[in-house]
């Protein structure tokens, strides 16, 4: 609205008069690591508890996880390979999944009779119903999105940089990491991460 009669209008006089409310500040919830731990217990299959870890030590968001391939992941280096096909406001650089979520995630691959490419296969209405039965049972609300959350608090707790938290998590502009104002190399990132020693059941 400033602009608009400032710099459309020309009547910057006008703005000087302009009073805005103060926004409120809203504090988002984040889960402990022991309310992770029950939501953990509450999950009764395989490819659940891997998609608990998955979101949880990766930082990625629900589509994200979801449309992840078998060519998107290193698994050698335990490292998520950005795939080009994420969207044009939503961006992904590297991000990693701890040891955890390696050994559950092998625990689910063991279990699949299919050969269809993605690694998570499932459907709207079963993918909500995993959440849905947990949250009943444990009394906590935790989403796909409560995690990244959680991922980013932790990760802050452990010592990581905001710029390499914000990397991992797919919220640094491309024309930054084309430049690269910081070391966003693949090499340097497995380190930062493996240095930071992100537990969720121990």
């Amino acid at each position: 609205m400033k602009i608009y009669y400032r710099d459309f209008l020309g009547i910057p006089e006008i703005v000087e008069t302009f009073r805005f409310p103060r926004r409120e500040i809203k504090y988002r919830w984040v889960p402990t690591k022991r309310e992770l731990q029950q939501f953990y217990e509450a999950l009764n299959t395989e490819r659940s508890r891997a998609l608990f870890l998955f979101y949880a030590t990766t930082g990625l968001r629900k589509r994200e996880v979801l449309r992840l391939t078998f060519r998107d992941i290193d698994f050698e280096r335990r490292m998520i390979v950005p795939n080009k096909n994420r969207g044009r406001t939503k961006h992904t650089w590297i991000t990693f999944y701890n040891e955890e979520a390696e050994e559950d995630l092998m625990k689910y691959l063991k279990t699949r009779k299919d050969g269809r490419p993605k690694v998570f296969p499932i459907s709207d209405a079963n993918f909500c119903r995993i959440w849905r039965e947990a949250r009943r049972k444990t009394g906590i609300h935790i989403t796909p999105q409560a995690l990244r959350r959680w991922f980013c608090s932790e990760m802050a707790r452990l010592g990581v940089p905001d710029r390499y938290v914000d990397a991992f998590c797919g919220r640094v502009p491309r024309t930054v990491l084309a430049q690269y104002y910081t070391d966003y190399r693949p090499e340097t990132l497995k380190k930062i991460y493996d240095k930071a020693k992100l537990r969720i059941l121990t």
